[in-house]
C-alpha cells in the first residue's frame, strides 16, 4: 500500500512539474515576443471563437487533440470517430454587458470507423438603446449571431482520422439587415502512441458576413459590404497517461496575423468528479491578455444513461465580471 501511494505521489509530482514547466515555457515565449499592432479585436465572428461548452472552455479551449470524454466537433471534426456512444449537450452562459452565448450539440458514432455531429451556437447582445439624431429614445434593439454546424469524421486507419464541418452562419443584425453565408472547417488527428495524440485543424474557411443596407436606407443610400472572419490554423497535442484519469493538452493557434498558445487539463479526483483548468489566449505576438479558466464536472450513472453537469468560469479581461458557463450532457 505504501509503495502504491508513494508511486502515485511521485507521478502527480511529475505531472504538476511538467504542467508548470510547459506553462512557464509558453509564458516566457509570450513575454519575449510581446509586441503591439497584431490584434484580432474588431474582426467578424468573435463570439464564434470563444469556445464550445463548459468542458472545452474550462480547459482553456486546448481541445484540438483531445479524443477522450465528451467530443466536440467544434474544436476538431476529426475527433468524432473516437466518440463511443451518442451524446447530447446543452449549455447556457451568463455574460456581462447584456451578451448571451448558448450551445447545443448531438454527436453519434457511426460504426465501424466514423462519427457525425450536429451543433448550434447562438450569441448576441440585447438591451441596445436606440435613439434618433436628436437623442430621443426610439426602440430597444438586439442582435442574434448563429452558427449551424454539420460535422463528419472518418478513421480510415487505426492511428489516423480526418474530418470536415460545414457551417451556415446567420446574423440578424437589426430590422431588415441580415446575413446568411456558409463556411468550412477541416481537421486531422494522429495517434502518436497510446498516451499521446496530435491534432490539427483549419477553421473558418471562406467564413464571412455579407451586408446589404438597401432595405434600411434605400437603394440610393444603402451599401453592400463583406466582413470576413480571420482564418484559424491550430496544432495541438494531448497526453493521457495510462492507469491515471487525467488529460494534459496544449496547442498553438494562428488567427489572422495573431498567434496564441493555450494549455488545459482535466483530473478525476473522485469517481465521476473531474476538476478542469486552463489558460486561453496566451499571446505570442500581440498585446491581448490571457484568459484563465477553471471548472468542475460531476457525472453519474442512471441505468443505460450517463448524465453529467459541468460548470466553467472564465476570467474575462476588459469586462466587469467573468463568464459563467453551465452545461448538461447526456450519454446514451
Amino acid at each position: 500500500m505504501g509503495k502504491n501511494i508513494g508511486a502515485e505521489m511521485k507521478f502527480f509530482s511529475r505531472y504538476i512539474a511538467i504542467t508548470g514547466l510547459f506553462l512557464l515555457v509558453i509564458l516566457d515565449v509570450s513575454f519575449s515576443q510581446l509586441q503591439s499592432g497584431s490584434s484580432i479585436g474588431g474582426l467578424a465572428g468573435a463570439p464564434m471563437r470563444m469556445g464550445f461548452g463548459s468542458r472545452g472552455i474550462a480547459m482553456g479551449n486546448a481541445m484540438t487533440a483531445v479524443i477522450n470524454g465528451d467530443i466536440q466537433a467544434y474544436y476538431n471534426p476529426a475527433a468524432l470517430p473516437f466518440e463511443s456512444v451518442p451524446t447530447a449537450i446543452a449549455a447556457y452562459s451568463v455574460l456581462s454587458l447584456d451578451r448571451r452565448l448558448n450551445y447545443l450539440s448531438y454527436t453519434q458514432n457511426l460504426k465501424p470507423n466514423a462519427g457525425v455531429s450536429l451543433s448550434i451556437i447562438n450569441s448576441g447582445v440585447g438591451n441596445i438603446d436606440g435613439r434618433d439624431r436628436d437623442g430621443i429614445h426610439t426602440n430597444v434593439y438586439s442582435t442574434s449571431e448563429n452558427a449551424f454546424m454539420f460535422s463528419f469524421g472518418l478513421q480510415p486507419v487505426p492511428k489516423f482520422s480526418i474530418g470536415i464541418t460545414i457551417k451556415v452562419l446567420y446574423y440578424n443584425f437589426v430590422e431588415n439587415i441580415r446575413s446568411t453565408t456558409a463556411a468550412i472547417d477541416i481537421g486531422a488527428i494522429y495517434l502518436l502512441s497510446q498516451e499521446i495524440t496530435l491534432g490539427a485543424a483549419v477553421q473558418d474557411i471562406n467564413a464571412k458576413y455579407k451586408w446589404d443596407t438597401s432595405p434600411l436606407y434605400g437603394t440610393n443610400n444603402g451599401n453592400s459590404t463583406i466582413d470576413r472572419f480571420p482564418l484559424r490554423k491550430r496544432i495541438g497535442i494531448s497526453w493521457v497517461p495510462a492507469n491515471y484519469s487525467l488529460i494534459l493538452s496544449g496547442e498553438l493557434e494562428a488567427i489572422g496575423s495573431a498567434d496564441f498558445s493555450r494549455i488545459g487539463t482535466e483530473i478525476e479526483i473522485y469517481d465521476g468528479i473531474h476538476l478542469l483548468g486552463g489558460i486561453d489566449q496566451i499571446a505570442l505576438n500581440t498585446d491581448l491578455p490571457a484568459k484563465p479558466s477553471l471548472g468542475i464536472s460531476v457525472q453519474t450513472k442512471l441505468s443505460k444513461w450517463t448524465p453529467a453537469f459541468q460548470y466553467a468560469y472564465v476570467f474575462e479581461p476588459y469586462s466587469p465580471s467573468g463568464i459563467h458557463i453551465l452545461s448538461f450532457s447526456l450519454r446514451f
